[in-house]
Parts: C-alpha cells; structure tokens; sequence
C-alpha cells in the first residue's frame, strides 16, 4: 500500500484598484473602472466611487481590504465591500472602516452580521463562501484623496501545511531598527491601554524608519519628555480604532504608513519561502502570529495575537525577526526556528498567514503567484 501525503495551502488572491479622484483602474482576475460621483464639498455631497464585480476564482471564506489616502482635517473615507455567494446571491454592503489620518473619525464598526456573513473588525468573515465581490469607496469633507485599494480573499485550511525547505542562498538580514513595545508601557493609556499592548504600532514604527520615514519632531510635541521612541506613541495614536479600542487593526497600519508616502497591503502567504523572497528583496515583513510560549522556543510568552517584523534569514533558514514583545529594545532581535514559526503563524486556528507589507512606491515586489 502507498500513501500520499497531500499539501493544503490557503488558497488566496489580492486585488488591486488604483482610486483617484476621477476614475479607478482595476488590476486583478477582471477590471473595470468606475468615476467617483459627486464632489464632496462643493455640493455637500459624498463623492462615491464602486467597482464591478470582481471573480475571485475560488470559494474563499475571508475578504479583508486595505487602503492608503491622506485625508485633509474634516475629510474622511468609508471602505464598503459586499459579495456573491457561492449558490448565486448578493450580500448586503459591509462597512470595513470609516477613516480619517486624524481620527475623527478612525473605527471599525461592529454589530453587521447576518446569515451571510460578519465583520470582525477588520475582516468580513463569510457563513456562506463567496466567489466574487464589489468593493465602495465614500469620500466625505473636501480634499480626500485614495492612493490605492487592494482586497485580499481567501480560504484558509484548517491545518497549517508541511514546513518548508530552508533555501540554499545563505543568510540574509536588514537593518531594521528595533523598538520594543514594553519601552513604551503606562504611556497614553487612552490608546488600547498604553505601550504594553502596542506590538502593531512598534512594528509600523520600526519599517517607517527602515524607509527613512515617519512623523517630523513638530509632530511628536505633544508625546512627552524622557520617551525613547516619540515615533511608536505617535504610530499608536495614529492606528488606533475607538470601536475596536485597539491599535492592531491591519488596514489602519497600512493607512497610517501611507500617510508618510508608502504604499502597502494586507494579504496572507504561504509559506517562510514567500516571506525570504520579501525579506531578500529588501522589504521587511510585518507578521501576525498567536501562540503558547512552548510553541515557539525562545519566545518567553504566550500569546493570542502579536505582531513582528520578519527581518532576514539565517544560513539555516530560520526566521530572524523583530519581537516588539521583548522586553527592551536590545531583545527586539531574535531568532525563531523555521517550523515551529511557520506553524504559529501559518495555522488557521491563528491568523492563517496574515502580512502586511509596506515600501516606497515603485518599490520591486519579488514574483507573485496571485496572492501580492
């Protein structure tokens, strides 16, 4: 008798539609370009911008969107997705943030399920799988700006698949500052509790500056004297969602890091191998993971949601990242073993293999097999 062991990867795709102000061009499995209608500002009106429907090409259980646009004060935006299911009908239109860079508003909205689906905070989770999607973009208050919309969809297997072979081209590592979130606790409670729970915003804080980007000292007055690092307060302020009550929304982070001129998306890979391809075209990767402290040796803590930054590669293929959960900035570095990482973040129990990436426009992506 032989047995066949079959790999289950997360089938995934991302869609990209460039909005402006005028038209929206739309690359992904099928396009098609649609006008903002009204001017906000001149009439009072909303100006609303809405794709065709987009096949994804699959059945997939998960849509997450995200964004970049700069949002004059006063000026806001709404991202809406609805879909198809997989027996022929439409949802009803999903509200997946309503924005703003200076955060009136900045929330997610809760209390939307039906039998179709639901939104947790920042992903529609179908009941039912779908096979296409509309997405709606709403500009409110003159002078909102959409840089770019992309929509990941996916369905995630249950069980993570087989750790992937080391590669063979030696190791790989970028500067990448560190910044550890516990530098930073009992600062701004107001935003998810102070810096003890600011994994997300460190990490935002640790690419910008990789890019050479992030807030002007004028920005960062009202943070306080003695603060090691005024940019991980700022990024915390500027990610935070009041409904969520939180700072690790995956579209806020990227929204925020466009407000200083990257560009970005949320989208999920499938494996280390995916991730190297990133970290060895110059581009850190920004991860989310869950975990007990003895699922990823070296850790030190559990965990039910934390995100780092994957920073390069040893000789041997394990994962070099930055951990914003270590204890001071001299831990942020360290080295997780391939497997039990890919395990932690990989797994459908946790996040599936949730990223987000972020780079300077025109920034070489590594090839792509759908799913960036």
């Amino acid at each position: 008798m032989c047995l066949v062991l079959t790999v289950d990867l997360a089938r995934v795709a991302l869609t990209r539609c460039a909005v402006s102000s005028a038209a929206v061009s739309s690359a992904a499995v099928s396009s098609a370009g649609v006008s903002f209608t009204g001017a906000p500002g001149a009439t009072g009106a909303p100006a609303v911008w809405t794709s065709g429907e987009i096949p994804i090409g699959f059945a997939a259980t998960q849509l997450v969107p995200s964004w970049t646009a700069r949002t004059p004060p006063g000026a806001w935006i709404e991202v809406e997705l609805r879909a198809r299911t997989a027996t022929g009908g439409l949802t009803r239109w999903y509200v997946m943030g309503r924005w703003s860079e200076h955060g009136a508003p900045r929330t997610s909205v809760p209390g939307q399920g039906d039998d179709d689906g639901d939104v947790a905070v920042d992903t529609f989770v179908a009941r039912r799988p779908v096979v296409a999607f509309e997405a709606r973009v709403t500009r409110h208050g003159a002078g909102a700006r959409v840089d770019s919309l992309c929509v990941m969809a996916s369905a995630v297997p249950r069980r993570p698949p087989a750790p992937s072979p080391p590669g063979t081209a030696g190791a790989v590592e970028l500067a990448v500052p560190r910044h550890s979130q516990h530098e930073h606790a009992g600062h701004h409670p107001e935003y998810d509790g102070g810096g003890a729970n600011w994994c997300a915003p460190a990490c935002a804080a640790m690419v910008l500056g990789f890019w050479g980007r992030g807030p002007a000292p004028e920005e960062l007055a009202w943070v306080g004297a003695g603060d090691p690092c005024p940019a991980v307060d700022h990024a915390a302020r500027g990610t935070y969602d009041t409904s969520y009550q939180g700072t690790g929304n995956w579209p806020f982070n990227v929204a925020y890091a466009g407000t200083y001129g990257l560009r970005g998306f949320v989208t999920r890979l499938r494996s280390a191998t995916e991730l190297e391809a990133f970290v060895r075209a110059g581009i850190p990767v920004i991860t989310s993971q869950s975990f007990r402290a003895h699922e990823l040796p070296g850790a030190g803590y559990s965990t039910a949601g934390s995100i780092m930054v994957v920073i390069g590669f040893t000789a041997e293929g394990d994962v070099v990242v930055n951990d914003p959960a270590a204890p001071c900035d001299a831990d942020v570095r360290r080295v997780y073993p391939r497997a039990a990482f890919e395990n932690v973040w990989l797994r459908g129990s946790g996040s599936g293999g949730v990223v987000y990436v972020l780079h300077p426009p025109g920034t070489p992506l590594p090839r792509s097999e759908g799913n960036w």
